[in-house]
């Protein structure tokens, strides 16, 4: 089978096509590393030909301004268009959970304008919803900061590991399109400022979490259950101590 993963220089897309390939597919990473620009439209043409399947992980540079939405917009655009002038037989998405309960966050509606693109386009596909990953914690530390003060909103989440999120994509974009959203979160339950608080309080870094009920969250506020999956969602199998105890975290020297 011949797989594009766009984004994969990223985080999951790496490990994603590490592990097709180990599978013994035909995996290519189109990035603006190898000439593949979302944004203009550059080289996607040339790297779609003869594609199979499409595995979108690619992401926004910002998290919390208009420029998260154009970007999604933007490259949702493109990558479709190219993808039905190539004859793609499923695309694969990476979206958040609770993305359409966000109407706020600026990222997250571009996240929303992307799946009912998907969904109309004709295209088969295949949606993957995640909780926030363990991975992106310290962004959320880094974009909540005030000072050596972090307030973070109390909301539940069930945070999952990169490499489960991974493994999940791998297996889909192997399969038939399911022409719909699936969902996955990480195996335990807690509140952000909680659990960020530990997370914290592990890496010995210096700053003070707060929790605040109207901190926002990339431009959106939360109520306590808006970030958590439907029962349905497959679950992960690394909680946070174990994500935590092999993570570069784990070693930071502060």
């Amino acid at each position: 089978m011949n797989i594009i993963v766009v984004g994969g220089q990223g985080l999951v897309g790496r490990n994603i096509v590490d592990r097709l390939r180990l599978q013994g597919h035909q995996v290519s990473s189109a990035s603006r590393r190898s000439g593949v620009d979302l944004i203009s439209g550059e080289g996607l043409a040339q790297s779609l030909a003869g594609a199979d399947v499409v595995v979108d992980v690619s992401n926004a540079s910002t998290f919390d301004d208009m420029a998260a939405f154009e970007f999604f917009k933007t490259a949702i655009f493109n990558l479709l268009l190219a993808e039905k002038r190539a004859g793609v037989r499923h695309h694969v998405s990476l979206s958040v959970v609770g993305t359409d309960r966000l109407p706020a966050s600026p990222y997250l509606r571009g996240k929303a304008l992307q799946e009912r693109l998907i969904a109309s386009s004709g295209v088969p596909f295949t949606i993957v919803h995640a909780t926030q990953f363990f991975e992106f914690l310290l962004d959320i530390i880094t974009y909540a900061m005030g000072g050596q003060a972090v307030r973070l909103s109390p909301a539940f989440i069930e945070p999952v590991a990169s490499d489960d999120v991974a493994a999940m994509i791998a297996r889909i974009a192997v399969g038939p399109p399911r022409n719909g959203a699936i969902e996955i979160a990480g195996p335990e339950r807690a509140r952000m400022s909680e659990l960020i608080q530990r997370f914290v309080l592990d890496m010995e870094a210096p700053y003070e979490v707060r929790s605040d009920a109207g901190a926002p969250y990339f431009g959106a506020t939360l109520d306590e259950f808006v970030l958590l999956p439907r029962e349905d969602a497959e679950r992960g199998e690394l909680g946070f101590q174990a994500w935590f105890e092999q993570s570069e975290y784990a070693r930071a020297d502060w």
